[in-house]
């Protein structure tokens, strides 16, 4: 079953509170989103272990529920 994209916010929201979070459904299937993730806790790590910090938040649901996720992330401008 696909994952709804509130499902999906209230998970980012709770694995990075304090960031603004922008889900596009890409396919509109519920099954490929783009995420867009500005958060503090990206502040000093590079683009990969950003993807990494996402990727391991949502591990359990990554290939199954949510079959394809596109991440933009950032640190918030200093």
């Amino acid at each position: 079953m696909p994952m709804s994209p509130d499902v999906l916010e209230a998970r980012l929201n709770a694995a990075f509170p304090d960031s603004e979070i922008v889900l596009t459904d890409l396919a509109g299937d519920g099954d490929h989103y783009k995420a867009r993730i500005v958060s503090p806790a990206f502040r000093g790590l590079n683009r990969v272990k950003q993807h990494q910090m996402v990727n391991r938040a949502l591990a359990d649901v990554l290939g199954g529920e949510l079959h394809a996720l596109a991440l933009e992330t950032a640190a918030p401008a200093e």
